[in-house]
Formats: C-alpha cells, structure tokens, sequence
C-alpha cells in the first residue's frame, strides 16, 4: 500500500513538473521572447555652486518636487550687503555718465564767458598802466618813473593776458562739452559695475535650490547648518519618467528584436502586466551580469536593450526584478 502511494505521489510530482515546464516554455512555443532584468531610472545630484552655510533645507526623503520649486537655500547676509554695495555703485556711475552726456549747463557756459571778460578787463587795466608809466616818464625824462616799476607793469600786463588766453580756452571748453573719450570711459566703467552687479545678484539667485525636473527624493544629505559646496550634493533626486527595465538578449534573439516594438512588463506582485516598447538596444556585446538570472550558461554574450515602461501608478522602484514578453508577431517582423 506504501508503494502504491509513493508512486502515485511521484507520478503526480513528475505531472506537475512536466505542466511547470510546459507553462514556463508556452511564451518560448508561442513564439514570445522572455528576458529578466531590474527597473532602473536616472537619477539626479544637485549640490550649490557656491560655498556656504546652509539656511534651510524644506524637502524630505520620499517627496515629490516640481520643477522650479524650492528645495534649499543658503545663508545669503553678507550676499545681500555685497549686492547692495554694487548697485549703489553702479547707480553712482550711471550719473556720472548721465552727466558726461548732458554736457555743461547754460550757467557752467556763462560763468566761462564771464571769466573772459573779467580777465580781458585785467589785461587792459594793466595796458593802461603801462602807458601811463612811459607817459610820465617821457615827460619828466625817466626822472618820476623808475624802471624797476615800468618792468612790474610790463609783466603784470604779461599776466593778464596769459590768464585771458586761459579764460578763453575755458570757456571753448565749456561750450564743446566733454571729450567723447570720457563718456567712452565713463560708460565704460558703468559697464564693469553692472557686470559686478550682475556677478552678484546671479550667486544671489544661486544661493537657492531649486529642482530642475520633476522627480521624487531620494536621498537628503545635508542639513541646514552644513557647509555647502559644489562638491558636496545635498540631495539626490530619482526622475520617475521615464523608467526602463534594463534587461539581457541572446545573440539568436537579436534579429527578432528592434527599437520601437512593443513589450509587456511583468514584476511581482502585480497580475496585470504593463506595456512598454523597445527603446534601446546595444551595438555591443558583452558577459552576462550575475544579476541576471537565465537559463542560459551565465559566460555566454548578450546585449543590453531597455523596455521603457509606461508607469502611471508609480509601482516600479529602482533594481525591481521584471520579467519582460516581447509578442511573437512583432518579433517576426522584419526590421523596416
């Protein structure tokens, strides 16, 4: 009666085995290709630019951010000194350029015009009296006038009209204006503070982090407090779109298989599969990783290809086991 029973014990274990490995070789019959792999996603590590202490840190592990929002921020007091400094000096040379450009005032004008005839007045008073000098003189025969005091009069009257020349020159000044090369430096000078401003006010906007894409946290390193730097990320950012399972072909498989044919998705857990469509395939081959799991002998080449998956649940998670169908009908189409 024991006999009876361990063999029909074994003949039901071979039956099971054998409708095992009917169902694990029916896709393999129907003519679907299976391969094993892991999701993978890219990932993203944002760090500041600049180095400095950190103020605050408002994401956590596990939250979804958008693009632009706010992640971290630095601590910006001095920043914002060093900011204003610049602006209140690049606003004082805007003026002195504004002043350059506008030329003299009427009033500027007319006060050189009045300082020639204040000099043209001196210069005749001192011709006068020179003349009146040599006048007494050629009357009394040099006896009332000393040439100690004719030679001062000669030489005031040579003052005064060099300080007439000079009036005169001031005034062609006033009334041309500034030299074009001064407006060219001052303008010149006005770019170096704004570009000193611009410098400033862009590690302003650094001193905050934001993130470039839409994503989930993976990972907060740094607290506020820490001493950022562009070597130090202070976080690390996993894109969720899109997502890929990174999976192994045979070489007798890759004729059968090309970018753009579509492919189901199967990880554990879920009874329904998710579509996904060829998107890569490499040009290289290479040993299979021992994270693949296959039939086949583990020293034999393949190829990478990724299925990038539709996942709008967000079910996939990074190094996920997934198993992946490709439909027989699409595998035989030949490439276009």
């Amino acid at each position: 009666m024991k006999k009876r029973l361990l063999i029909v014990a074994a003949l039901l274990a071979l039956a099971g085995a054998g409708l095992a490995v009917y169902k694990l070789r029916k896709p393999v019959e129907q003519g679907q290709i299976v391969l094993y792999g892991n999701v993978d996603l890219r990932q993203v590590s944002l760090a500041f630019k600049d180095s400095e202490r950190i103020a605050r840190v408002l994401v956590q592990e596990g939250d979804r951010v958008h693009a632009g929002q706010l992640l971290a921020q630095l601590d910006t007091t001095l920043l914002a000194l060093r900011v204003a400094q610049a602006r209140a000096q690049a606003g004082a040379q805007n003026e002195v350029l504004h002043r350059l450009e506008a030329g003299n005032r009427p009033e500027e004008i007319a006060q050189a015009r009045a300082n020639v005839q204040a000099a043209q007045a001196d210069a005749q008073l001192a011709r006068q009296q020179i003349d009146r000098l040599e006048a007494i003189g050629n009357t009394t025969e040099g006896r009332a006038v000393s040439q100690q005091d004719l030679d001062a009069a000669r030489a005031r009257h040579a003052v005064t009209l060099a300080q007439l020349e000079s009036a005169r020159k001031g005034e062609r000044l006033a009334v041309l204006g500034p030299r074009k090369e001064d407006i060219a430096q001052a303008r010149a000078q006005l770019e170096v503070a704004r570009a000193s401003l611009a410098l400033l006010e862009q590690q302003l906007t650094d001193a905050q982090l934001n993130s470039p894409i839409d994503a989930v946290v993976r990972a907060r390193l740094l607290e506020p407090g820490d001493m950022a730097s562009p070597q130090r990320p202070v976080f690390t950012l996993a894109i969720t779109d899109p997502k890929w399972v990174r999976a192994y072909v045979a070489e007798t498989d890759l004729a059968r298989i090309r970018p753009g044919m579509a492919a189901q998705v199967q990880i554990d857990g879920m009874a329904a599969p998710m579509t996904g469509r060829v998107g890569y395939i490499a040009s290289v081959a290479e040993f299979t990783p021992k994270t693949v799991q296959t039939e086949e002998l583990r020293s034999s080449l393949v190829y990478e290809i990724r299925v990038l998956t539709d996942d709008p649940g967000d079910h996939l998670r990074l190094g996920m086991p997934a198993t992946v169908r490709i439909a027989a009908q699409e595998a035989a189409t030949p490439a276009p």
